[in-house]
């Protein structure tokens, strides 16, 4: 007889798990996990994706998510999760994702659940944004022509 294989343990099981544990602070001097981080120029196309897609259904949003939090564990965990929901990260406590409201709903309120999981002083932010606001925006940083990206010229040469 095959043996059922056992579903992933979601988000909320994980952290409890950590809580159980004890959500203790790093020794001093020890690295910061490593962040899966894209590389800029690949994040840039991933954004690009989302906003220069065919047109949107009335019921899809675009959003983005940004998160102070304290504890490397419960960072990992929720960044893990926010990949595991589409989002696109675009920084290290930056994600973005085109999603329908539902969907929406269930990333803030288990993201909401998580910080009420233990005594923290941390911030999640969920931001709605519109398509022509993503388009305006402004990098400042390494020398990345979004511009250049996100209005290409129809310059046409012979």
């Amino acid at each position: 007889m095959a043996r059922k294989k056992k579903p992933p343990p979601t988000l909320q099981e994980i952290l409890q798990r950590i809580e159980a544990a004890g959500l203790n602070k790093p020794p001093k001097g020890s690295p910061p996990p490593a962040d899966r981080l894209l590389p800029l120029e690949q994040r840039i196309r991933q954004l690009l994706n989302i906003v220069k897609a065919e047109p949107v259904k009335a019921t899809q949003m675009t959003y983005l998510i940004m998160y102070d939090i304290s504890s490397n564990k419960v960072r990992l965990q929720v960044s893990k999760y926010l990949e595991r929901q589409g989002c696109i990260r675009i920084q290290k406590s930056v994600f973005i994702v085109k999603t329908e409201n539902p969907h929406f709903q269930e990333i803030h309120d288990t993201l909401k659940e998580v910080n009420s999981y233990y005594q923290n002083e941390d911030s999640i932010i969920l931001v709605p944004v519109n398509a022509s606001d993503v388009r305006s925006m402004k990098l400042i940083g390494k020398n990345v022509y979004i511009e250049a990206i996100v209005d290409k010229p129809n310059t046409l040469f012979f």
